[in-house]
Protein backbone atom coordinates (compact mmCIF):
# COMPACT_ATOMS: atom_id res chain seq x y z
CA UNK A 1 0.00 0.00 0.00
CA UNK A 2 3.12 2.48 1.00
CA UNK A 3 4.59 1.34 -1.98
CA UNK A 4 1.64 2.45 -4.35
CA UNK A 5 0.87 5.55 -2.82
CA UNK A 6 4.51 6.86 -3.00
CA UNK A 7 4.54 5.41 -6.95
CA UNK A 8 1.24 7.37 -7.51
CA UNK A 9 2.46 10.58 -5.64
CA UNK A 10 5.60 10.29 -7.61
CA UNK A 11 4.16 10.83 -10.69
CA UNK A 12 1.94 13.43 -9.80
CA UNK A 13 5.58 15.33 -8.74
CA UNK A 14 6.53 14.74 -12.21
CA UNK A 15 3.29 15.66 -13.91
CA UNK A 16 3.25 19.23 -12.29
CA UNK A 17 7.07 19.78 -12.84
CA UNK A 18 6.21 18.95 -16.26
CA UNK A 19 3.48 21.98 -16.33
CA UNK A 20 5.69 24.35 -14.48
CA UNK A 21 8.85 23.80 -17.09
CA UNK A 22 6.08 24.02 -19.84
CA UNK A 23 4.76 27.17 -18.48
CA UNK A 24 7.96 28.51 -18.30
CA UNK A 25 8.85 27.23 -22.01
CA UNK A 26 5.87 29.06 -23.07
CA UNK A 27 6.90 32.27 -21.63
CA UNK A 28 10.17 32.24 -22.89
CA UNK A 29 9.45 31.13 -26.42
CA UNK A 30 5.65 31.70 -27.47
CA UNK A 31 2.79 29.34 -27.45
CA UNK A 32 3.78 27.97 -31.66
CA UNK A 33 7.40 27.14 -30.71
CA UNK A 34 6.93 25.02 -28.14
CA UNK A 35 6.34 21.39 -29.21
CA UNK A 36 5.29 18.64 -26.99
CA UNK A 37 8.14 17.07 -27.58
CA UNK A 38 10.06 19.41 -25.97
CA UNK A 39 8.52 19.46 -22.83
CA UNK A 40 8.77 15.73 -22.27
CA UNK A 41 12.78 15.91 -23.09
CA UNK A 42 12.64 18.74 -20.85
CA UNK A 43 10.77 17.18 -18.01
CA UNK A 44 11.93 13.75 -18.70
CA UNK A 45 8.49 12.46 -19.10
CA UNK A 46 7.73 10.34 -22.61
CA UNK A 47 5.95 12.22 -24.93
CA UNK A 48 3.46 9.43 -25.01
CA UNK A 49 2.97 9.82 -21.30
CA UNK A 50 1.93 13.82 -21.37
CA UNK A 51 -0.58 13.04 -24.44
CA UNK A 52 -2.00 10.26 -22.17
CA UNK A 53 -2.33 12.79 -19.80
CA UNK A 54 -3.15 16.05 -21.11
CA UNK A 55 -4.71 14.88 -24.66
CA UNK A 56 -3.04 17.56 -26.50
CA UNK A 57 -0.95 20.28 -26.55
CA UNK A 58 -3.95 22.55 -26.06
CA UNK A 59 -4.50 20.94 -23.02
CA UNK A 60 -1.28 21.11 -21.36
CA UNK A 61 -1.27 24.78 -22.06
CA UNK A 62 -4.30 25.51 -20.31
CA UNK A 63 -3.04 23.40 -17.27
CA UNK A 64 0.01 25.78 -17.37
CA UNK A 65 -1.79 28.70 -17.54
CA UNK A 66 -3.85 27.37 -14.97
CA UNK A 67 -0.96 26.78 -13.22
CA UNK A 68 0.68 30.70 -13.69
CA UNK A 69 -2.30 32.17 -12.31
CA UNK A 70 -2.34 29.82 -9.04
CA UNK A 71 0.74 30.86 -8.14
CA UNK A 72 0.21 34.50 -8.71
CA UNK A 73 -2.66 34.19 -6.40
CA UNK A 74 -0.89 32.79 -3.61
CA UNK A 75 1.42 35.48 -3.92
CA UNK A 76 -1.00 38.23 -3.66
CA UNK A 77 -3.46 36.91 -1.36
CA UNK A 78 -0.54 37.07 1.39
CA UNK A 79 -0.36 40.47 0.86
CA UNK A 80 -3.89 41.72 0.80
CA UNK A 81 -5.09 39.49 4.16
CA UNK A 82 -2.13 40.85 5.96
CA UNK A 83 -2.75 43.33 9.12
CA UNK A 84 -1.19 45.81 7.48
CA UNK A 85 -3.25 46.24 4.63
CA UNK A 86 -6.35 45.52 6.73
CA UNK A 87 -5.60 48.79 9.07
CA UNK A 88 -5.72 50.98 5.97
CA UNK A 89 -8.80 53.10 5.15
CA UNK A 90 -11.30 51.47 2.45
CA UNK A 91 -10.35 54.48 -0.18
CA UNK A 92 -6.70 53.08 0.45
CA UNK A 93 -6.96 49.50 0.33
CA UNK A 94 -9.01 50.00 -2.97
CA UNK A 95 -6.28 51.89 -4.00
CA UNK A 96 -3.45 49.39 -3.43
CA UNK A 97 -6.08 46.66 -4.89
CA UNK A 98 -6.25 48.48 -8.25
CA UNK A 99 -2.44 48.66 -8.58
CA UNK A 100 -2.12 44.86 -8.41
CA UNK A 101 -2.64 45.51 -12.47
CA UNK A 102 0.08 48.23 -12.74
CA UNK A 103 2.52 45.29 -10.55
CA UNK A 104 1.48 42.86 -13.10
CA UNK A 105 2.20 44.89 -16.25
CA UNK A 106 5.49 45.88 -14.44
CA UNK A 107 6.74 42.93 -12.38
CA UNK A 108 4.78 40.03 -14.61
CA UNK A 109 5.31 41.27 -18.12
CA UNK A 110 6.25 38.01 -19.49
CA UNK A 111 3.39 36.70 -18.10
CA UNK A 112 1.03 39.02 -19.50
CA UNK A 113 2.24 38.96 -22.91
CA UNK A 114 1.86 35.21 -22.45
CA UNK A 115 -1.54 35.91 -21.39
CA UNK A 116 -1.92 37.74 -24.28
CA UNK A 117 -0.83 35.18 -26.80
CA UNK A 118 -2.98 32.54 -25.08
CA UNK A 119 -6.43 35.20 -25.61
CA UNK A 120 -5.45 34.42 -29.48
CA UNK A 121 -5.23 31.21 -29.63
CA UNK A 122 -7.94 30.23 -27.78
CA UNK A 123 -9.76 32.11 -30.22
CA UNK A 124 -7.77 30.72 -33.25
CA UNK A 125 -8.12 27.00 -31.96
CA UNK A 126 -11.66 27.82 -30.82
CA UNK A 127 -11.38 26.29 -27.70
CA UNK A 128 -14.39 25.24 -26.04
CA UNK A 129 -15.48 26.53 -22.70
CA UNK A 130 -16.02 23.24 -21.23
CA UNK A 131 -12.00 22.72 -21.66
CA UNK A 132 -11.68 26.12 -19.31
CA UNK A 133 -13.54 25.65 -16.84
CA UNK A 134 -10.67 24.89 -14.49
CA UNK A 135 -8.50 27.92 -16.12
CA UNK A 136 -11.47 30.15 -15.63
CA UNK A 137 -11.74 29.31 -11.65
CA UNK A 138 -7.75 29.39 -11.33
CA UNK A 139 -7.68 33.03 -12.79
CA UNK A 140 -7.28 35.91 -9.72
CA UNK A 141 -10.67 36.79 -8.05
CA UNK A 142 -9.39 39.51 -6.56
CA UNK A 143 -13.32 40.85 -6.21
CA UNK A 144 -14.09 39.53 -2.67
CA UNK A 145 -11.08 42.00 -1.31
CA UNK A 146 -12.33 44.60 -3.70
CA UNK A 147 -15.77 44.30 -1.81
CA UNK A 148 -14.66 43.87 1.36
CA UNK A 149 -12.58 47.25 0.79
CA UNK A 150 -15.48 49.09 -0.22
CA UNK A 151 -17.78 48.08 2.42
CA UNK A 152 -15.21 49.43 4.64
CA UNK A 153 -14.78 52.79 2.71
CA UNK A 154 -18.87 53.15 3.37
CA UNK A 155 -18.23 52.73 7.04
CA UNK A 156 -15.57 54.72 7.69
CA UNK A 157 -16.32 57.79 5.53
CA UNK A 158 -13.78 57.43 2.61
CA UNK A 159 -15.63 56.09 -0.33
CA UNK A 160 -19.15 57.02 -1.81
CA UNK A 161 -21.85 54.73 -2.71
CA UNK A 162 -22.03 53.50 -6.33
CA UNK A 163 -25.13 52.46 -7.59
CA UNK A 164 -23.08 48.87 -9.11
CA UNK A 165 -20.15 48.57 -7.55
CA UNK A 166 -19.32 44.60 -9.07
CA UNK A 167 -20.08 47.02 -12.64
CA UNK A 168 -17.71 49.64 -11.75
CA UNK A 169 -15.18 46.53 -10.84
CA UNK A 170 -15.61 44.77 -13.58
CA UNK A 171 -15.43 47.51 -15.89
CA UNK A 172 -12.33 48.77 -14.15
CA UNK A 173 -10.52 45.23 -14.60
CA UNK A 174 -11.28 44.75 -18.17
CA UNK A 175 -9.79 47.76 -19.11
CA UNK A 176 -6.74 47.97 -17.39
CA UNK A 177 -5.99 44.61 -18.22
CA UNK A 178 -6.91 45.65 -22.06
CA UNK A 179 -4.70 48.27 -21.76
CA UNK A 180 -1.63 46.21 -20.13
CA UNK A 181 -2.39 43.64 -22.62
CA UNK A 182 -1.90 46.11 -25.94
CA UNK A 183 1.34 48.33 -24.33
CA UNK A 184 2.88 44.52 -23.82
CA UNK A 185 2.30 43.31 -27.22
CA UNK A 186 4.33 46.93 -28.50
CA UNK A 187 4.24 49.37 -30.58
CA UNK A 188 2.92 48.49 -33.98
CA UNK A 189 1.45 51.81 -36.15
CA UNK A 190 3.26 54.96 -36.12
CA UNK A 191 1.51 57.03 -34.13
CA UNK A 192 1.77 54.25 -31.13
CA UNK A 193 3.85 55.57 -28.80
CA UNK A 194 4.32 53.55 -25.51
CA UNK A 195 7.14 55.55 -23.60
CA UNK A 196 5.24 56.26 -20.94
CA UNK A 197 3.12 52.99 -20.84
CA UNK A 198 3.11 52.66 -16.74
CA UNK A 199 1.44 55.99 -16.81
CA UNK A 200 -1.17 55.53 -18.87
CA UNK A 201 -2.05 52.53 -16.66
CA UNK A 202 -1.50 54.73 -13.70
CA UNK A 203 -3.74 57.53 -15.16
CA UNK A 204 -6.68 54.98 -15.07
CA UNK A 205 -5.83 53.67 -11.33
CA UNK A 206 -6.24 56.81 -10.44
CA UNK A 207 -9.04 58.33 -12.01
CA UNK A 208 -10.82 55.34 -10.75
CA UNK A 209 -9.78 56.22 -7.34
CA UNK A 210 -10.88 59.69 -7.34
CA UNK A 211 -14.43 58.71 -8.44
CA UNK A 212 -14.54 56.73 -5.28
CA UNK A 213 -12.96 58.52 -3.19
CA UNK A 214 -15.83 60.25 -0.76
CA UNK A 215 -14.94 64.05 -0.55
CA UNK A 216 -14.73 65.38 2.83
CA UNK A 217 -14.70 69.39 3.91
CA UNK A 218 -12.11 68.62 6.47
CA UNK A 219 -10.63 65.40 5.88
CA UNK A 220 -6.93 64.75 7.62
CA UNK A 221 -4.28 63.77 6.01
CA UNK A 222 -4.75 60.00 7.60
CA UNK A 223 -7.52 60.06 5.11
CA UNK A 224 -5.69 61.57 2.03
CA UNK A 225 -4.30 59.56 -0.73
CA UNK A 226 -0.36 60.55 -0.83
Amino acid sequence: MDSEFSQEKFRSMRIENAVRLAAEMFIRDGIDNVKMTDIAERSGIGVATLYRHFNTKTGLLIAAMTYKWQELEKLFSGVFESEVFLAQSGIKQLRDLMRVFLVLFTAHADFMRLLAEFDVFIRTEKVSKEELADYDRSIINIYPYFEHAYKKGLDDGTVRETEDFHLFYTAHAHAVMELSKKLIQGELIPSDDFRNAEAEISILIDTAVAYLRKEQNHAGKEDRIQ
